[in-house]
């Protein structure tokens, strides 16, 4: 009897937790979809990194003598511009609510924390994987057609960008990973600190002065550590197509260090939001 009336316990405590996140789920997606500056931060991340992608494509010449430059990264050098407004767009989705102190009906409609920041992590996650796919496939495509004009052509031992080659087709999805962890960053981070310009600052100088101060160091060995580190570097990692055995660290294990950074993120973030007042 305790069995069963343990398990109906179980049964409902599911249900509500599911039509809870339910309701948060749609809540979030109607903020999100109804604050003017979501929609012009998402099709600016999009035209930055086409733009940056097709700028590149076209300004760099491979001569007859060859060289030694990586086609698809070269197409994808968009993403680490791009991503400021995906950082940004992060940023705003949650520290817009503390601004207004929309925050607090949030969390009395929905009391349990973790399922309004699980809400607003798996709504901005959607919308920046849909853009960032719609940003990345375009750079290719526009490479695809710009490059072999440069000199980027099979006589110099470069096939057509296509996503039918494997090293091709994990740059496209890994940068789009990439995209959606840079964005799970600047969620946590947000919730942390809670003031828009405070948290900006964190993520940016994070992606950044990460890379700067990389560089400033003269010891080889810490150097290829910090790199190894380095949100920014370590997850772009995952776009080379060409000597891997060159990078500081490899494409699946760069872009891992980016997701514990966004695992870091979002547990800070969670257990402030947890422990403190709206």
């Amino acid at each position: 009897m305790s069995l069963l009336r343990s398990a109906r316990l179980t049964s409902t405590a599911d249900g509500a937790w599911r039509g809870g996140f339910g309701r948060a789920l749609r809540a979030e997606w109607t903020k999100l979809r109804t604050a003017g500056d979501m929609g012009r931060l998402l099709l600016l991340a999009v035209a930055l990194t086409v733009a940056v992608g097709c700028g590149t494509a076209k300004a760099v010449k491979c001569p007859d003598a060859g060289c030694a430059q990586d086609a698809v990264k070269l197409a994808l050098t968009g993403v680490p511009v791009g991503q400021a407004a995906i950082a940004v767009l992060a940023v705003l989705a949650v520290s817009g609510e503390y601004g207004t102190g929309m925050i607090r009906t949030t969390l009395t409609a929905v009391p349990n924390r973790l399922t309004v920041l699980t809400a607003k992590a798996t709504v901005l996650a959607t919308v920046v994987l849909i853009s960032g796919t719609a940003a990345v496939l375009s750079s290719l495509l526009a490479g695809r057609y710009i490059l072999p004009g440069n000199g980027f052509t099979e006589a110099h031992g470069y096939a057509p960008l296509s996503l039918a080659d494997g090293s091709t087709l994990r740059a496209a999805v890994g940068s789009v990973l990439y995209l959606v962890l840079i964005a799970l960053i600047g969620l946590g981070v947000a919730t942390a600190v809670r003031e828009a310009a405070t948290a900006i600052g964190i993520v940016l100088g994070l992606l950044y002065l990460f890379p700067v101060v990389t560089q400033v160091v003269n010891d080889p060995e810490w150097q290829r550590h910090l790199q190894q580190i380095s949100p920014m570097t370590a997850g772009l990692a995952v776009q080379a197509t060409v000597h891997l055995h060159e990078l500081p660290i490899g494409p699946w294990a760069g872009l891992g260090v980016l997701a514990m950074w966004a695992a870091a993120a979002l547990l800070v973030g969670s257990l402030l939001l947890h422990r403190r007042d709206a």
